[in-house]
């Protein structure tokens, strides 16, 4: 019987989240390439691009212990990141 290798889930950044949603959009949401890409789990690449669909990209924000809130995080960090993830799904719907 053979297993196979699935890549375990491992803590990421709001910054890698902002760029794995990213990549993944612009991907036709291909998950599996994604994960591969960034050494995440299937599931995490899917759950983050599921997240940023329907909350934006406060969804991408790790809401677990001690994290920098909504408040804290500048405007301008805020809106490239939206800026990141708008110009992929642009790109992505050609």
């Amino acid at each position: 019987m053979e297993i196979k290798n699935m890549t375990k889930g491992r803590k990421t950044t709001f910054e890698e989240r902002v760029e794995i949603v990213q990549y993944c959009i612009k991907h036709s949401h291909n998950y599996s390439e994604t994960a591969k890409k960034f050494h995440i789990s299937y599931q995490q690449a899917r759950s983050y691009t599921i997240k940023y669909e329907e909350n934006g990209v406060d969804g991408l924000q790790d809401k677990r212990g001690k994290r920098k809130s909504p408040e804290e995080m500048t405007e301008v960090e805020k809106l490239r990141a939206e800026v990141r993830l708008l110009r992929a799904e642009k790109s992505g719907q050609k």
